[in-house]
């Protein structure tokens, strides 16, 4: 998966990790960035060989500073693609797992690509914030909406209305970090998480995404349990949800087709 100039897309088996690559300005995403972002996702999604991803930032600061303010300000052209800023904040139909590895600084775009993510590992130097308010805009990739459904709404509008910044282990006690590690442990850790997720069916993972966040959708409780969802329905008809019984009666580990 080479060609690309501001992002590296690297598959290890069935995991693929992506890496925001301009370290150079925080890894701040523009355009160009945007676009080669929404190509890698693409591709995620429709690679059937592919089950899970991490998405991380170059170097050791910045996960993404966000939106490229002075690329927009020099008179850059702005844009984001159908899917979102990052190829991720407007993606709402991918069933297959997404592990934000937070190595640094995620302010504005960047903290609203990780929460377009479900889960995020951090470093203990990372540093979340939507910052929007302080130079005239608003978090409007997301992390207007996705931030008040992650913790308790008046948390949320505690860093909303401020744009503070929160460290990774208050991240974690508020809710929306699911792990703290030192920096050089970061990527393992994110890999540790996409081992134990990988060791279950990617159907059944599929047909367990898709069915909380969709159900979140749903007006009632019993609404959200009575839907069929397509994952869900995928998962009945697979080879997967025959294979998993068999495999615990026979006393073996699974083999999981994806189908």
């Amino acid at each position: 998966m080479a060609g690309y100039e501001f992002c590296k897309a690297e598959r290890d088996g069935k995991l693929l990790i992506v890496t925001i690559n301009r370290p150079e300005v925080m890894n701040a995403v523009h355009p160009p960035a945007n676009a080669e972002l929404a190509k890698v996702f693409d591709d995620f999604a429709a690679d059937p060989d592919l089950w899970v991803a991490v998405i991380t930032g170059a170097g050791d600061k910045a996960f993404s500073a966000g939106n490229d303010l002075k690329y927009q300000a020099s008179g850059g052209k702005m844009s984001v693609p159908k899917s979102g800023f990052g190829g991720l904040t407007s993606r709402y139909d991918l069933a297959k797992p997404l592990i934000a590895a937070v190595n640094g600084i995620a302010m504005g775009g960047g903290f609203e690509i990780a929460l377009a993510c479900d889960l995020i590992v951090a470093s203990d130097n990372a540093i979340f914030a939507l910052p929007e308010p302080r130079v005239g805009l608003a978090a409007l990739a997301g992390g207007l909406h996705r931030l008040p459904r992650s913790i308790p709404i008046k948390q949320a509008m505690g860093m909303i209305l401020t744009g503070r910044r929160v460290g990774a282990a208050e991240g974690r006690t508020l809710g929306f970090v699911n792990e703290v590690v030192p920096q050089k442990e970061l990527m393992a850790a994110a890999k540790r998480w996409a081992g134990l997720i990988l060791e279950c069916s990617p159907m059944s993972i599929r047909a367990s995404k898709e069915a909380v966040y969709q159900g979140f959708d749903q007006p009632t409780l019993e609404a959200a349990y009575s839907t069929v969802y397509p994952a869900v329905q995928a998962l009945y008809d697979s080879e997967d949800r025959i294979e998993g019984p068999k495999a615990f009666a026979e006393k073996r580990p699974p083999k999981w087709k994806g189908r």
